[in-house]
Formats: C-alpha cells, sequence, structure tokens
C-alpha cells in the first residue's frame, strides 16, 4: 500500500485531473500534474504542475522522480511515453490499456474476442474504401477517425450509400495511424437507450462496480447520467457488466474503467472504453458511498477498495456546458443540489464547464 503523504503523479490537468486531485487530498496524498498546459481546472488544487510535453523524455524523467506513482486523466497520450514512464515509476491503469482503448479498433477486436456485441464496423483508409465498406454493412453509418475522438468530435453521419465521398471529405484529413488506417466506419445501431458500466479494479485483482446509469447525450456530448436506469437497461446490465469485467481481466486492470453499451432489442452493444474516470459516473461524488475518484485512488494506491451503494434513492448528473454555467446562482439556491464548477476560464459551445448532481433520499 502507498503510504498517505505519497505523491500522486497525474498525466493531464483538466477537470478528472481535478477530480482526482480533490479525491486524493481527502486519503491523504499529495498530487503532482504533468500537462503540456501552464495551467488547466486541477491548478488550483494540485500540490505541484510541471509544463511539458509527454512526448519530452528529459522532462518525463524529472517527473517521474519527483512522484511515487502516477496516473493518467485521458487516452490521448501516445503509449510509448506512458511506457518509458513505467520503467521509473509505476503507472496505473497499465499502458496497455491506453493503447487498446485510444484505437477502435483495437477495442472493438478485443471485445469481440471477449464475446461481447459490437456495431458491424470496417477499417477504412480511402473514399473507395468508405464506398465498399458502406456497399458491405450498408447505411445509416457513422464515420469515425480512429484516434483522439471524443464528445462527438472527429464523427460524420452517413444516411445513403452513395454519400461516401462527401463523408470522406468532411472528415477531414486524420494523422497517419498504425497500418495506415486512418479511420473506421460503423453500422448505425438502433438503440432503446444508452449506459455505462462504470468499475474499479484493484491490485488484487478484486471488483466493484456502481449502479448503471443511463446516459443521455446532446450532439454527441453527455448531457445527463441517471441511476436508476429504466428497465430496459437494467435487463440488460449483468450482461453488459460481464463483459467489463472481463476486458478488466484481460487487461489486467488497475483503477477505474468506464465502458459505453447501446441497450437494444437483441442485448447490449458495446461502443466504446475508457481507461480513466469517466463523465458518466460523476454522479458518484455525491451519489456513492466512495466516489469514483476516490476508487481510482484507491486501486492504484493498493487500498481496499470503497463502498459503491446508493446513498438515496435516485441520483441524476447534469452537465453544465458552455454558458450554462452561467445559472451557477440559481443552481446553488436549488436545495438539494450540488454545484461543481472546474475552474475554466471562457465558456463556448460544447466546452464542459461544469456538473450539478441531485440525489433524491
Amino acid at each position: 500500500m502507498l503510504r498517505p503523504g505519497s505523491t500522486i503523479g497525474i498525466l493531464g490537468g483538466g477537470q478528472l485531473g481535478r477530480m482526482l486531485a480533490i479525491a486524493a487530498a481527502h486519503l491523504g496524498y499529495r498530487s503532482h500534474v504533468y500537462a503540456p498546459e501552464a495551467t488547466g481546472p486541477a491548478t488550483e488544487v494540485a500540490a505541484e504542475w510541471t509544463q511539458g510535453r509527454f512526448e519530452d523524455a528529459d522532462a518525463m524523467r524529472g517527473f517521474a522522480a519527483r512522484v511515487d506513482i502516477a496516473t493518467y486523466e485521458f487516452e490521448n497520450i501516445d503509449p510509448q511515453a506512458v511506457a518509458s514512464l513505467s520503467e521509473r515509476v509505476a503507472v496505473h491503469p497499465p499502458v496497455r490499456a491506453l493503447d487498446v482503448a485510444r484505437y477502435r479498433p483495437h477495442e472493438k477486436a478485443l471485445v469481440t474476442e471477449l464475446g461481447g456485441r459490437t456495431a458491424p464496423y470496417r477499417e477504412v483508409a480511402s473514399a473507395a474504401d468508405l464506398a465498399r465498406a458502406l456497399g458491405e454493412i450498408g447505411a445509416p453509418a457513422i464515420l469515425k477517425t480512429t484516434l483522439f475522438g471524443y464528445d462527438g468530435k472527429g464523427q460524420v453521419r452517413i444516411d445513403d450509400v452513395g454519400e461516401a465521398e462527401a463523408a470522406w471529405a468532411a472528415l477531414g484529413s486524420p494523422p497517419a495511424l498504425p497500418a495506415g488506417v486512418p479511420a473506421i466506419v460503423e453500422g448505425r445501431i438502433d438503440f432503446l437507450a444508452e449506459f455505462s458500466v462504470v468499475l474499479a479494479r484493484g491490485r488484487d485483482g478484486q471488483v466493484v462496480t456502481y449502479d448503471t446509469p443511463e446516459n443521455v447525450h446532446h450532439d454527441g456530448i453527455l448531457a445527463t447520467s441517471s441511476v436508476p436506469a429504466r428497465q430496459a437497461i437494467l435487463d440488460q446490465a449483468a450482461e453488459a457488466i460481464g463483459v467489463a469485467r472481463k476486458i478488466a481481466e484481460r487487461l489486467d486492470y488497475v483503477g477505474v474503467m468506464a465502458a459505453e453499451f447501446f441497450a437494444t432489442a437483441d442485448g447490449p452493444v458495446f461502443n466504446e472504453m475508457a481507461p480513466r474516470v469517466h463523465n458518466s459516473g460523476h454522479w458518484t461524488i455525491e451519489g456513492a458511498v466512495c466516489s469514483q475518484f476516490e476508487n481510482h485512488i484507491r486501486a492504484i494506491c493498493g487500498l481496499p477498495l470503497g463502498s459503491t451503494a446508493l446513498t438515496g434513492r435516485r441520483v441524476t448528473m447534469e452537465n453544465l456546458i458552455g454558458d450554462e454555467a452561467d445559472r451557477w446562482p440559481e443552481l446553488l439556491a436549488e436545495p438539494g443540489a450540488h454545484l461543481h464548477l472546474y475552474g475554466k476560464g471562457d465558456s463556448r459551445p460544447g466546452r464542459k464547464m461544469g456538473h450539478v448532481t441531485r440525489v433524491v433520499i
């Protein structure tokens, strides 16, 4: 077990790093953030901040020398940089999880191998490839970059198989990727609802899972997460949790992991995974006995995992996007509302500025 007073290194200084640092402080740990930016949401709550590129080997070596363990708050980091860091200090979750989760074909192939369902998909490297793929899987479909996509970014909807050339042009020119495959096209899923599995796995292999939240997205960005979910999700939750546990076990995962699913007439269909704490688990700060952030810290430090039991009958987390955060005076006046603002600068459309959680006792 890592003793309180030790320093936890966090790669990335966004809102997830901020909430991880707060949870770490509650358990007596210091946090040292490493990020390319000079400042960020985690600035005010981290004991130290190092600005540096993840590809800067010298800066990463200096960072490793000043922390006792390391983790990361987002997956768009070169796995080679994290692998290099792990030669000097223990890093959780493992590099293998980062490699799988950041590249869409890898995660879909793994889930399929483990017996889970995914949307039909093809890897495509040109408009001609896309046209052939659409001929095989049909339309409607969604064309996505294989790396760096989040909150609906890097995606183009396709309604007709004849839209291949226009869709490819709209996607732009993704960076060169392994095997020269810059994109993936997926058949669009006819789903009843969206949900996620949020679990924590300790160093000893112990796994705890949170109640499965029902997720609602607007314009590709999570709007709300609520528990308990509707019955259509509850009926499929056990199977989805089984898939998520298999992923965590295969990767020898340590920390909190989220896996997103569609509830369909044929059962749960895997969408994507996140090797980190997740937006759909923010409700756990007030809505569960031990939050996802505390359980992540507990897991990577080798501590016993905390209870995931609900603290109320119903919990809803609402993201505050863009100028929605300007509602802070009324939210603070609302009985039972728990407001979290991330300390970001100017709001802009699509930017997550904070969230509010409501617990019904």
